[in-house]
């Protein structure tokens, strides 16, 4: 198992990976529409879309807790 202080970096990994997942295919097709070889493409774009989503997450995470602490009554 790995260690609880780990979750927050997990979580991130998890998120990014599935939400990048699903942007590409979604991005590749409407891109290039039921072409042979379609799979690979996506593949190929959510690589590079997770490389960017993983960091990104990391980083806006801590922002996003804040706007919504602020933006939520009793905060």
């Amino acid at each position: 198992m790995i260690s609880p202080r780990f979750a927050p970096v997990l979580f991130g990994f998890i998120l990014s990976g599935l939400m990048s997942l699903i942007v590409s295919g979604i991005a590749t097709l409407r891109a290039t529409g039921m072409v042979d070889g379609i799979f690979g493409l996506w593949m190929g774009a959510w690589g590079a879309s997770w490389l960017v989503a993983f960091p990104t997450v990391l980083f806006v995470a801590p922002l996003a807790r804040r706007l919504v602490a602020r933006m939520v009554k009793g905060a």
